[in-house]
């Protein structure tokens, strides 16, 4: 029963007909499988052409052809490529996951780039040399490869994307273990196939292959660890991952000791709560090695970095938008008595209250009311002027104060009133965790269009499960994607009111 269990299954995943991955019937081949670490040094390549490309064409252009210059200029084009990638092999910059997620590593390609240019021009004026050097020819050639390595890193990705759903890059994948913990596995892993289309489950085996069914989560049971050894044998299997309970400590050992032996990648999946947590790999805590769970977000550098760009970005927007200051505050006081500028309570970073700025947008003196009643369309407390600040969020403008006294960011989870604070983190589970950054003027929730009012619990899911996607994927260039985004979206919705 088993054998021809086996057989059938194997026709199925090894069949012409292939499997699909987002909609998409691919074909899985012998002869498709791939190295990451192939695909890393390609790129490692590609890197070192263009920038001794860039280097070679910036010289030709400018310099032009001088067998006496070339030699100094080659010199110069090859230590910053020694320089280059040395600097981002240490980055990370030739792991695969780095490398299948271009746009979050455009601020440090550029940064090392431009690292390794102010370093030669360092050296080349401690050495006395920096008069032999064209400063047209310097400064074209870091801009050159920077720009260039990042455009054909974004092309590889996607390159690697469109390889991967044509079935000619895969790697093909099968879980060991056909209870709870493998059907666990098999779901979250068919959950992620679209992000990772070369990832390939193209089975489950077991050492009790007799008593488990012949289909979990939609992938079929091929047979028991004596199969596996034959299909790994046969150049079928690039990568297996052993899912079953840390504690079946007898049965986990002897069934690592038989897989071990065979000559494909070997991976341990975490027990079925270690699922249910992102992705922080093993740290050593005392000498012990822990899993990580969660790390403290937007620390050290990446915090001083982040504070730099709040100032900086803050005092220029002041600069620019002052004379609005000015004329919407005169507006505010000509339609409506009362201050300009008011203070309300807001929980920002770890759940400290603070006072946040906006420009009025209601009436004055209104009579008393129950709790904090969020703005609704049409809502009588609001004034004219005040329709039009909710409207394109200049009312928000004030809070480039907060920012440069360091309570806020200029992106970050959108702070909420005090008692609705308390009210939301009742209803939504981890609510508290959009409070473990400074709240922002605007964030990813907000220019993904969940801004304005929370009238629903999807609403507000939404809007955390944005924020939270915000703190856990921070980089300095996703703060600038954002600030651009809101500059041409937040200002036109209307779903503020």
């Amino acid at each position: 029963m088993a054998k021809l269990r086996s057989e059938f299954s194997r026709s199925n995943v090894w069949g012409a007909h292939g499997v699909k991955v987002a909609g998409k019937r691919i074909a899985v081949k012998k002869s498709t499988v791939f190295s990451t670490r192939v695909i890393s040094g390609l790129v490692a390549l590609s890197d070192a052409l263009i920038v001794i490309m860039a280097g070679m064409a910036m010289y030709l252009l400018y310099i032009g052809w001088a067998p006496e210059s070339l030699k100094l200029y080659g010199l110069a084009t090859v230590v910053n490529l020694l320089l280059t990638l040395g600097a981002f092999y240490i980055s990370g910059l030739y792991n695969f996951d780095t490398i299948v997620a271009p746009y979050q590593q455009i601020i440090k390609i550029i940064s090392i780039c431009a690292g390794v240019f102010l370093a030669l021009v360092l050296v080349a004026f401690a050495l006395k040399v920096s008069a032999s050097f064209s400063r047209v020819w310097s400064f074209s050639s870091f801009v050159c490869e920077a720009s260039l390595i990042c455009v054909v890193r974004a092309y590889s990705y996607h390159l690697i994307k469109k390889f991967a759903f044509a079935g000619l890059l895969i790697r093909r994948m099968v879980i060991v273990g056909a209870g709870d913990q493998g059907e666990r596995l098999a779901k979250e892993l068919n959950k992620q196939l679209e992000k990772h289309p070369w990832i390939r489950i193209v089975g489950i085996f077991d050492d009790r292959a007799d008593r488990s069914p012949a289909n979990i989560s939609g992938i079929p049971l091929i047979g028991n660890l004596e199969e596996l050894t034959h299909e790994v044998r046969n150049g079928r299997i690039d990568d297996i991952v052993v899912a079953l309970p840390w504690a079946a400590e007898d049965r986990l050992l002897a069934i690592l000791k038989k897989v071990t032996a065979l000559p494909v990648n070997i991976y341990m999946s975490p027990d079925l709560i270690g699922l249910k947590f992102p992705q922080r790999g093993y740290r050593s805590v005392g000498g012990v090695n822990c899993l990580n769970i969660s790390e403290k977000p937007i620390s050290e550098w990446n915090y001083f970095l982040k504070r730099i760009e709040d100032i900086i970005l803050s005092l220029l927007i002041l600069v620019l938008i002052l004379p609005l200051l000015v004329v919407i505050a005169t507006a505010i006081k000509l339609d409506s008595r009362g201050p300009v500028v008011f203070r309300q309570k807001r929980y920002g970073f770890n759940n400290e209250v603070f006072d946040v700025y906006k420009f009025r947008s209601m009436y004055f003196n209104r009579p008393p009311e129950q709790g904090v009643p969020q703005a609704k369309r049409n809502d009588p407390r609001v004034t004219r002027v005040g329709k039009f600040l909710r409207a394109t969020s200049l009312d928000e403008l004030p809070q480039v104060f907060n920012v440069l006294q360091g309570v806020m960011s200029l992106v970050g989870p959108r702070p909420h009133a005090v008692a609705h604070n308390e009210q939301y983190a009742e209803t939504i589970t981890g609510y508290f965790a959009r409070h473990r950054v400074k709240p922002g003027i605007t964030g990813w929730a907000q220019v993904n269009g969940w801004r304005g009012e929370t009238d629903s619990h999807v609403k507000l899911e939404n809007r955390v499960r944005h924020d939270i996607e915000y703190i856990e994927n921070w980089s300095l260039f996703l703060d600038l994607k954002i600030l651009f985004m809101t500059a041409f979206i937040v200002f036109v919705q209307k779903s503020a009111y």
